[in-house]
């Protein structure tokens, strides 16, 4: 069952707010019972240092977690989505640490990739979601791009 953008972007929004390793895996489970393959990952570190090693924890967790294919569609989708998402929170962030957690979720031809992390000043600590979708053929199902 493919879902559409709306629903995918929740869930990785939900994956993102996850407490725990517990809680991931257990969301997780529950997102793939409806269609959806999810996978989210910590990070932290200075922002303007860590954006492309960010990036490259997406492309490789989501391929790790089968969340995503080894192509070129499916990584650019992620790598993009995930740069567009941190560029949301650019202005707040930038030249300060961060720490938080990634989440990307997939159904058919829809990603979404969700930033969620703690900007920190000090012990002064901002909020900030960034979220970013894309959409990239689903060769698991050979089927190209849907219209949705």
């Amino acid at each position: 069952m493919e879902h559409g953008s709306k629903k995918i972007s929740s869930a990785a929004i939900r994956m993102a707010l996850t407490d725990t390793r517990e809680d991931e895996q257990a969301l997780k489970k529950d997102l793939a019972l409806i269609g959806i393959r999810a996978v989210a990952v910590d990070y932290g570190g200075d922002f303007a240092m860590s954006t492309k090693k960010i990036i490259e924890r997406a492309i490789v967790a989501a391929k790790r977690e089968q969340v995503i294919k080894d192509n070129h569609y499916d990584e650019g989708a992620v790598a993009g989505a995930t740069r567009e998402a941190l560029g949301q929170i650019l202005n707040k962030a930038f030249g300060l640490n961060v720490g938080g957690k990634l989440a990307i979720a997939r159904s058919g031809d829809h990603i979404t990739v969700c930033v969620y992390l703690a900007i920190g000043l000090l012990h002064l600590n901002e909020i900030a979601i960034g979220l970013a979708h894309r959409v990239a053929p689903d060769l698991r199902t050979g089927e190209g791009a849907s219209s949705r």
